[in-house]
């Protein structure tokens, strides 16, 4: 009678014990991972972000980057270019110390009120100190339109403004087309039914 040594016979248990012990403690792990199961071995799917379902779908628009700045008014409220975008607008250009914007003021508010409703029209005062913009706005009567302080040109820099007065128009897309000068209220109304055409 032949007699196996006592490695041999326990090697093949010692490996079962070995492989089961493994399984076991592979499935410990994966039951306490944050976000796994509880005891029960099986792991949940991690939570990854969805399609958003919660809009319409769509990109939100961008602001035109004539649109994109953001300052005060003469009255010292915030103003935000982004707020024109969509919609039409006329920009009027004017310094407080100049004698033809004081001139044309009364012409442009004029306009502004023919055309309430379908375009937005806008004064930026530069080249002056705020005192001497809201001094003018009062002095003109035109304290119903929104006035903004581009007290750093950036403004009329933005719009290709080199003088005053100017106007630019911009339409609802935001490409706008600026004019150097006075214009009469029959130009103005020709210009705002172009910008106005289609929004």
């Amino acid at each position: 009678m032949t007699t196996e040594p006592l490695s041999d016979r326990r090697l093949p248990m010692i490996l079962a014990a070995v492989a089961t012990s493994a399984t076991l403690g592979l499935t410990a792990c994966a039951a306490t991972e944050p976000g796994q199961g509880a005891g029960d071995g099986s792991a949940e799917a991690p939570d990854t972000p969805g399609p958003d379902t919660s809009g319409s779908g769509t990109a939100p628009e961008e602001t035109p980057d004539a649109l994109a700045f953001d300052t005060r008014t003469v009255d010292g409220d915030d103003f935000s270019g982004a707020s024109l975008a969509g919609e039409p607008a006329v920009l009027w250009f004017w310094a407080p110390w100049c004698t033809v914007c004081r001139g044309e003021a009364a012409g442009v508010l004029e306009a502004a009120e023919r055309h309430s409703g379908d375009v937005e029209f806008i004064g930026v005062a530069g080249l002056g100190e705020v005192d001497a913009m809201r001094g003018f706005v009062s002095d003109t009567g035109t304290g119903e339109m929104t006035h903004l302080a581009d007290e750093d040109g950036s403004i009329w820099s933005g719009f290709g403004v080199a003088s005053q007065p100017a106007f630019a128009f911009v339409d609802a897309d935001g490409t706008f087309e600026t004019v150097q000068g006075t214009l009469t209220g029959d130009d103005l109304d020709a210009r705002v039914a172009a910008v106005t055409e289609g929004s």
